[in-house]
């Protein structure tokens, strides 16, 4: 589909476990998911409008075709990974976004993670069931 010869630009976003490597070719504003239309990858309405944000905040919806290989996570992790990606792009294509998506809080990677499982614990803080006798 797409060829390395052709300019593109490029971010990587991450949210939660998942890790998505965006590219940004100059065109028509197709977006394209791991091989996959944006409409067979997220059958969501709200995840759809999740990965476009950072280009409608910017008004570069339709200029730049999206190329996105997400790995890892669920799917709203993987929107939420995109949308950052593609926010990273956008800075990359031109400085003169970056107020734009910073103020929408879409260059900020979502610092919050599963919290890991302790030991004596059934789960990160969910204890044992408690019995008198």
């Amino acid at each position: 589909m797409y060829t390395s010869a052709k300019p593109y630009f490029y971010g990587t976003g991450r949210r939660k476990k998942s890790i998505a490597r965006v590219r940004l070719y100059p065109g028509t504003g197709v977006v394209t998911i791991n091989g996959k239309n944006i409409d067979e990858y997220f059958g969501l309405e709200t995840l759809k409008l999740i990965v476009n944000q950072p280009l409608e905040a910017t008004e570069n919806v339709g200029k730049y075709d999206v190329v996105a290989n997400v790995v890892g996570g669920g799917i709203s992790g993987q929107a939420g990974a995109i949308r950052h990606g593609i926010a990273r792009a956008l800075l990359v294509a031109d400085e003169a976004n970056r107020g734009v998506l910073k103020a929408a809080g879409f260059l900020t990677r979502d610092p919050r993670m599963k919290e890991r499982k302790k030991y004596g614990l059934k789960a990160a803080r969910r204890a044992p069931q408690f019995s008198k006798r």
